[in-house]
């Protein structure tokens, strides 16, 4: 009879990123070596911090960040302790000991303990309301305190401080940055780019106090305020504390392991006693530690390999990248940054455009670079610094503007344990395994299969790539682009409204259930564009979910960052009354609304409207809302025309004030704006907006697809017509099939880049009868509008309920 075996025993101390990827890597190489027990301090299964920011600012939930849910501990026989601290090793008799009195034997040990927030040591420190950011708990205290205080102030211009000082501020709070140094990001940017992403992140609402060094936190038990070295003071109901890490050694150091700054490790990540290693932020490496998610991986990687015997190059250390996890702001950072003796600089500084690009060189090879407001170029950039890429004229080129690096597919040059996703430490070969394995052939499937681009999506281009490589010939990239439309779930925007129209679903929740959602309850992400499809697809029979809107869609007016309202009343075609501007001033100073701004969509907006007035303004405005907030026709933005203009050949305003009129109110996948020109001028600026038409020699031309935002884009000409009822039709047939066809959230702009111009054209102005069917279906769609301020005021119920949830549900979306 053959003896089986007895599978060896490791213990993880550390259920975060660094000690779970290493467990996962081991499950694939030897995945009957070894029994597994996993020891975590926090009440959760492994999750992603750094995405945290995300969980701050609401835009994710703690649930959409799990990596590891319970199920998978289960699945792979890891016996997990959770809110379970182990306060003692005892490597000579190889046993753990826990804070709630487990001891647990080992054959091999890894610490994963990861870092501590630094927090300052200056008098006042362990006032109330003065906190971390480093986990789930941290993320928790920093949103109740959003709801009950205004004045912020986040320790720390790195990374951390800065992703969590803009998630205050998306709460509503009123945040300041306190520095050390007078530059943000000293540590990754240099001094042009600094300065870019503070003004950028300024022009956001966010207040900068740099170069000052706290001194002393005011107050009484509770902090109310700092004060710095040069005397000055500042006034913080909260403060958050940013300024660095330190890893993590207290266990460590209490066994007898040889500490320094980290514990020490060698280049197989050994500790000093037998059996016991060490990976992630809590170990020091050849002087080094790391606070970056990718280093943590590679350590990984080599720790994972080496305990399952299989051949493996020593960890040698690892070029650092940072990419900044805020929405809206574009800045990455790899290798070295600095200019230096010995350094050639390639450097492109574009002021209008805010976009900052610098590449270094040493002996003509990459060795760094930085990208600000232009990060289409950062995964390449980060392959060139690694592989250390010779700079050619075509690199060069692309750098400075002149053109762009030839298309060609570069993942032949990536080696197989080349990490592709930093945040989930995903390797090539994982990916390259997957595809040929498991037979995938789209970048979501990828996405499930092994969590590459699962996180942040930056990796997402070089994942793609990988799949062409792999799929050669079979490669369809219109397949390899198909996304879920959120987490909660497989399918694609595309296959979720077949099915809602074959199965004849009408709820969210039904959908939810008959299409099997991994998560019942839905996310803020699928719940409101679930409600949008099903308007769309059964615009009678659907009752709109005013529960899975936007925070301003339910409240119909627009959230600012102290928790009051702008409200903006419609004027048709930006045209407006003596009588309604005098309404409108009397009304301001009744309510004391603190700014009348007059918008680039040609209306007046009233900023600083309390919450418990909203119904009131509504009322004694007695007009209709101008849908400043929804995704919907926000506004139809008019030249004077042939009315008074001595150039103009159409009726323009009149135009305007027919499509604004008719077309209000209507759900759109994402916000829609008009302008009608009365002659070629462009004075109402038609080139950059949804459907621009222009008053040309008698005729309308009909232009579609321009944006004047984050993603500038020029409209294209869709058709030139003669007569305003085809200019009608046409506007409306174009109206439909972008709702029937678009995604929620995507703008026209990268609609028609999606489905092609051509393709637009053929369904709303070559094809009649489709253009007569889908003119018919926007009547349909049209009928069940409702004036949302009037439906408010005439419904108690509907009043009463909306305005208690605000107090809960603002601070939410």
């Amino acid at each position: 009879m053959v003896k089986v075996q007895e599978r060896r025993h490791l213990v993880l101390i550390g259920n975060g990123m660094a000690g779970i990827n290493t467990v996962e890597q081991i499950l694939k190489l030897a995945p009957s070596t070894y029994r597994i027990t996993v020891f975590g301090s926090e009440p959760y299964p492994n999750y992603n911090r750094i995405q945290l920011s995300y969980v701050l600012e609401k835009s994710k939930a703690v649930e959409d960040i799990i990596l590891n849910d319970w199920d998978w501990y289960l699945e792979n026989e890891i016996e997990l302790y959770t809110g379970t601290t182990v306060t003692h090793i005892d490597t000579e008799q190889k046993i753990v000991k826990a804070d709630n009195g487990i001891e647990v034997p080992y054959d091999a040990l890894i610490i994963a303990t990861g870092s501590n927030p630094f927090m300052l040591p200056v008098p006042g420190a362990d006032k109330e309301g003065i906190v971390g950011f480093r986990d789930i708990a941290d993320c928790q205290n920093l949103l109740h305190a959003a709801d009950q205080y205004k004045k912020a102030a986040v320790i720390g211009g790195g990374l951390l401080g800065l992703e969590a000082a803009k998630g205050l501020l998306k709460l509503g709070m009123d945040v300041t940055v306190v520095h050390l140094f007078e530059e943000i990001m000293e540590r990754q940017l240099d001094h042009t780019a600094s300065l870019m992403l503070q003004a950028e992140l300024e022009s956001q609402g966010l207040k900068f106090a740099t170069g000052k060094q706290t001194e002393e936190f005011l107050g009484d038990d509770r902090v109310s305020g700092l004060r710095f070295s040069d005397g000055t003071t500042l006034d913080a109901e909260f403060v958050v504390m940013a300024v660095g890490i330190r890893p993590n050694i207290a266990l460590a150091k209490e066994s007898g392991i040889t500490v320094n700054r980290g514990i020490l490790v060698d280049d197989y990540m050994r500790t000093s006693a037998p059996d016991v290693y060490a990976v992630g932020e809590c170990n020091e490496h050849r002087g080094t530690t790391y606070g970056l998610v990718a280093p943590l991986f590679e350590q990984g990687a080599v720790l994972a390999k080496y305990l399952c015997g299989v051949d493996t190059k020593p960890y040698e250390g690892s070029v650092v990248s940072t990419q900044l996890k805020i929405s809206g702001v574009d800045v990455f950072s790899a290798g070295e940054f600095m200019d230096a003796e010995g350094l050639s600089i390639v450097r492109m500084h574009d002021d209008w455009l805010r976009i900052y690009k610098k590449v270094l060189l040493r002996g003509g090879r990459i060795v760094g670079g930085v990208l600000v407001g232009d990060g289409k170029e950062s995964s390449r950039l980060q392959q060139w610094i690694r592989t250390g890429t010779v700079m050619t004229e075509a690199i060069h080129n692309a750098i400075v503007g002149q053109a762009s690096v030839e298309t060609e597919n570069t993942a032949a040059e990536l080696a197989d344990e080349e990490i592709v996703c930093g945040c989930n430490g995903v390797t090539k070969k994982h990916i390259v395994d997957a595809i040929n394995e498991k037979g995938l052939t789209t970048v979501e499937e990828i996405k499930v299969a092994t969590s590459a681009s699962r996180s942040c999506g930056g990796c997402r281009p070089v994942v793609e790539q990988i799949l062409q490589y792999v799929l050669g010939d079979k490669y369809d990239s219109a397949a390899a682009k198909q996304e879920a439309i959120c987490s909660c779930t497989k399918l694609s925007r595309d296959e979720v409204v077949t099915a809602i129209k074959e199965k004849g679903l009408i709820t969210s929740k039904e959908v939810r259930y008959a299409l099997e959602w991994d998560n019942p309850e839905g996310c803020s992400k699928c719940r409101p564009a679930l409600n949008y499809y099903l308007g769309m697809i059964w615009p009678a029979e659907h009752v709109d979910e005013k529960d899975s809107r936007f925070v301003n869609e339910r409240m119909h007016a627009n959230i600012q960052k102290d928790g009051t309202f702008g409200v903006v009343p419609r004027m048709y075609g930006g045209v407006t009354t003596p009588d309604d501007l005098r309404l409108i001033a009397d009304i301001a100073v009744k309510y004391n609304v603190k700014l009348v701004k007059v918008t680039g969509g040609q209306r007046l907006d009233l900023l600083g409207v309390k919450k418990e007035d909203l119904p009131k303004i509504w009322k004694d405005l007695g007009m209709p809302s101008g849908y400043a907030y929804a995704k919907a026709l926000r506004t139809v933005k008019t030249c004077v025309g042939s009315q008074f203009c001595r150039f103009g050949t159409k009726d323009s305003m009149g135009m305007g004030i027919l499509l604004e009129k008719k077309f209000e109110r209507l759900d759109m996948p994402a916000k829609f704006k008009l302008a009608v020109n009365g002659c070629p001028r462009n004075c109402a600026e038609s080139s950059t907006k949804d459907i621009g038409i222009v008053g040309n020699e008698g005729a309308w031309e009909i232009y579609v697809g321009g944006n004047g935002g984050i993603k500038a884009r020029l409209a294209e000409l869709l058709c030139k017509v003669r007569t305003d009822e085809e200019l009608l039709e046409i506007v409306s047939a174009f109206m439909q099939y972008y709702r029937e066809t678009g995604k929620y959230l995507e703008r026209t702009s990268d609609w028609i880049e999606r489905i092609g111009l051509d393709s637009v054209t053929e369904a709303v102005v070559g094809d009649l009868d489709n253009r007569r069917a889908l003119a018919e279906r926007m009547e349909v769609a049209l009928a069940q509008v409702k004036e949302p301020w009037s439906e408010i005021l005439n419904n108690s119920n509907l009043r009463e309920r909306m305005f208690e949830e605000i107090s809960v549900s603002t601070k939410q979306d």
